[in-house]
């Protein structure tokens, strides 16, 4: 999913962008729904994985080289050291990380519903409207958001900068 895309406003085509809204809420909030359940799932799959190797252990400490007395502090650190349990870790990670994106796209898309309104609001005060000058609107966004990116990028490097100065 490019939600990138999706969020983007056409000021030209308001009408159009309105009636798109509801159908792109659905579609985010349904790709969150699955990433949540996705989550869920795979959170199971990691309980399972130290349940089933907390078992493994107990019953033969020596298979995973424990040669002192079995604590939890021991079975814990032996199961977060197994092949399967980081394997799984990991992919819960990637999954996490996913849903993340996917709750934020929703965000987006619902503040794009709010971006709309307030650009039709805008349009019923003739905001747009001028006595002569046309003003093109998208090339002054695209200009703004350049802009934006650029004081970002900037932002960035001076953290990173007096980072190292300190």
């Amino acid at each position: 999913m490019n939600y990138e895309e999706d969020i983007k406003i056409s000021p030209d085509d308001l009408d159009i962008e309105c009636r798109d809204q509801p159908a792109l809420m659905l579609k985010y909030g349904r790709h969150k729904a699955e990433m949540d359940k996705e989550l869920a799932l795979e959170n199971e799959k990691l309980d399972l994985v130290k349940a089933e190797t907390d078992k493994k252990i107990r019953e033969a400490p020596e298979d995973f080289g424990i040669t002192t007395k079995i604590t939890e502090t021991v079975i814990t650190n032996t199961i977060l050291a197994t092949k399967e349990y980081k394997e799984t870790y990991k992919k819960y990670l990637e999954v996490k990380f996913e849903a993340a994106v996917a709750k934020s796209a929703v965000d987006a898309v619902a503040q794009r519903k709010d971006m709309l309104e307030a650009l039709i609001k805008l349009f019923g005060l003739q905001y747009f409207s001028g006595p002569k000058v046309i003003r093109d609107f998208s090339a002054e966004i695209e200009k703004k958001e350049k802009a934006v990116n650029s004081k970002i990028k900037t932002g960035t490097r001076t953290r990173r900068t007096s980072r190292l100065n300190q």
